[in-house]
């Protein structure tokens, strides 16, 4: 029987911040290999804000939670979970259905599969911005990439937290790295998270700059979260048999096959999300195999931007929409960002 009750957020529609509601309800023991943590921190997505506008992957069924990051303490396990206890600091993998386990909760029952101990070093606001964005970029770059040192690699809307993970990850295997940006006012941000070249694409031609800093050789892999009319000129930028992995679609519009280019490069274009990782028992293995040391030595740090109020969940929504964040949206649970 449950003994208590926790807030969580969710939402009875599709729509704007607006419908996001903070609800009570009881807290659900975990299942056989389930395990519940107490929320001390919660890591916003990009995804979270299509799924509640009814554009994501997953479509919601009502009344829906939401949410993919969190990070607290383990206080139940289930019997056949053994490789956790009460009192681990854990945060949650995205590996799971958001409308099922959504995470915005004081109180989070999750897969044991879907869960991961923190890092050592990294605080609980840290703990619960890594997984999302650093999966997702490692599977990208190393994994598919198979970046290698020297190589150019060019990161379009580089200041969103798995641009930021992106960009660490590029570096830490000695590529080079231009991202992109649209605004000047993150060109230094970017500069100051590792990127060799930064690109404003609001007030400079993407083909011509890469040109110059390539010497028309183009970048061997492109990362680009954008789609939309942008391919084309992301395949004009790409080298000789370069690829490009699509891993979002910010760009509303349609996102035109560039074809002749594609011809004429030997070009491969590729959609890629990290489920393909996460949903892998052996192919998460070795992310988190490629993570943890560089986690633990600082090489990739996640960058947090700003923290919200459990109870401003709509503002922090509003504001990732506003597109001014540089690194991870968190929200507080627990208050303090220690453990």
């Amino acid at each position: 029987m449950n003994s208590f009750i926790t807030k969580v957020v969710r939402f009875h529609k599709a729509g704007d911040a607006s419908v996001l509601k903070i609800e009570e309800l009881p807290v659900a023991e975990p299942s056989e290999y389930e395990l519940r943590f107490k929320v001390k921190a919660i890591g916003l997505n990009r995804a979270e804000v299509m799924f509640r506008n009814g554009a994501y992957l997953e479509t919601p069924q009502f009344p829906s939670r939401l949410g993919y990051e969190a990070a607290g303490v383990v206080d139940a396990v289930g019997k056949s979970v053994t490789n956790f206890k009460v009192g681990d600091r854990v945060s949650s993998i995205p590996a799971f259905s958001m409308g099922q386990y959504g995470v915005y909760a004081e109180h989070v029952v999750l897969p044991a599969n879907a869960v991961a101990k923190c890092p050592e070093s990294f605080t609980a606001q840290q703990s619960a911005s890594i997984w999302m964005q650093y999966i997702t970029a490692y599977g990208a770059m190393i994994e598919i990439g198979q970046l290698k040192q020297g190589q150019r690699v060019l990161i379009t809307a580089a200041s969103s937290s798995v641009g930021v993970a992106a960009i660490q990850i590029a570096k830490s295997q000695g590529a080079i790295v231009i991202a992109t940006t649209r605004g000047k006012n993150k060109k230094q941000f970017l500069l100051e998270q590792g990127a060799d070249y930064v690109i404003q694409t609001d007030a400079e031609d993407l083909v011509t700059i890469m040109a110059d800093i390539t010497q028309d050789e183009g970048a061997e892999l492109i990362f680009d979260p954008i789609g939309g009319p942008i391919l084309s000129q992301l395949a004009e930028a790409s080298s000789k048999s370069g690829r490009i992995i699509e891993y979002g679609a910010l760009d509303s519009e349609p996102t035109p096959y560039p074809l002749f280019t594609a011809l004429a490069k030997g070009l491969i274009i590729q959609g890629y999300t990290l489920f393909e990782i996460t949903q892998d028992k052996n192919r998460l293995e070795n992310a988190k195999k490629f993570l943890y040391p560089l986690f633990n030595t600082k090489k990739l740090i996640p960058i947090i931007d700003k923290v919200f109020a459990f109870n401003d969940i709509q503002q922090a929504h509003k504001y990732m929409e506003a597109n001014q964040q540089m690194g991870k949206i968190v929200i507080s649970v627990q208050g303090n960002i220690n453990w």
